[in-house]
């Protein structure tokens, strides 16, 4: 197995969003390679971070990276969507900070036994979580041409999916698609000769699609926010760094409406609702990187943050 490394997108521009305090307790909700987590540990005196991930590979990593930091470290072993059991578990009662850096680690698209990436052949997987009973070969294998169809446009946006569905039924009836080599080609197959080549893999959205499905990425994200947000201490601050459409749709919608106040009627003299804003927006258009990190990060390119204060 490969080290775990991992580029930290946006770095700098993380920590100080974050607006760290040198006794505040933080959880960095996607722990990786530990790149982040050491920035937030090196600038606490008296405070803590938690460290999140469901990767066993990256929990054994940052233990050793974040090694030097000794008591103002933890790692768990979990998924994000279970933020307020592990605090439970931890009796931590309150964050002045958290950030969600989303989406695939550098780290798990270069390992080639992980089968997140179509530059590599490898088995069908794709989870995060090793312990997940549903891995790529299953959607592959075994989802209908209809919900194949739904995967690849609703998570991958590909206007291809109704030929890539059927082109994966009918390969798997022949025999079963077992490595992302054999994928790839069924994928190329699907598109026209000349829209097999430009500046984006025929395979990069179904791959996406797939591992989004395999994941469950999308399908908490929306509560793990509102969940990050409740455990926030007035002032603490959440940050989340997105890197597709999709991701960055659902936080820029729950940050609007954590931060809406009174919705009564307009035409009413005084508010009946009672509704008051949760948060303030820091960022009201998302952060991007820089051209120098750009230069030296390709993958910094989609990267999105936003940032909110809980009121």
């Amino acid at each position: 197995m490969k080290e775990f490394e991992h580029y930290s997108v946006m770095a700098e521009e993380c920590i100080s969003a974050l607006a760290i305090k040198k006794d505040g307790i933080y959880v960095d909700a996607t722990l990786g390679g530990g790149g982040h987590s050491s920035r937030i540990a090196a600038r606490l005196d008296q405070g803590l971070l938690i460290g999140i991930d469901q990767d066993a590979d990256a929990i054994k990593a940052a233990g050793e990276r974040m090694a030097p930091f000794g008591q103002r470290f933890r790692a768990v072993k979990s998924n994000f969507s279970q933020l307020k059991r592990v605090l439970e578990e931890q009796e931590i009662d309150g964050l002045d900070g958290i950030l969600f850096d989303l989406g695939v680690s550098s780290f798990q698209l270069d390992e080639e036994s992980r089968g997140f990436s179509y530059r590599f052949d490898a088995p069908l997987d794709m989870r995060m979580d090793r312990q997940n009973p549903l891995d790529a070969y299953t959607v592959v294998n075994t989802y209908s041409k209809e919900r194949l169809t739904e995967i690849l446009y609703r998570y991958g946006e590909e206007k291809m999916s109704p030929k890539i569905a059927s082109s994966i039924v009918r390969e798997r009836e022949i025999t079963p698609i077992e490595t992302t080599g054999q994928l790839v080609r069924i994928i190329e197959k699907a598109f026209p000769p000349k829209a097999r080549y430009g500046n984006k893999h025929p395979a990069k959205r179904t791959f996406q699609a797939i591992r989004i499905e395999v994941n469950g990425e999308l399908e908490i994200l929306e509560q793990a926010i509102r969940d990050g947000v409740d455990c926030l201490k007035k002032g603490g601050r959440i940050a989340v760094m997105t890197f597709h459409s999709l991701e960055d749709r659902i936080v820029k919608n729950v940050f609007a409406d954590l931060a809406t106040g009174c919705i009564c009627d307009k035409n009413l003299p005084i508010c009946v609702c009672g509704r008051k804003p949760i948060v303030k927006q820091i960022t009201h258009k998302p952060i991007t990187a820089c051209e120098k990190e750009l230069a030296e990060n390709r993958r910094s390119k989609p990267a999105k943050l936003r940032v909110c204060e809980k009121r």
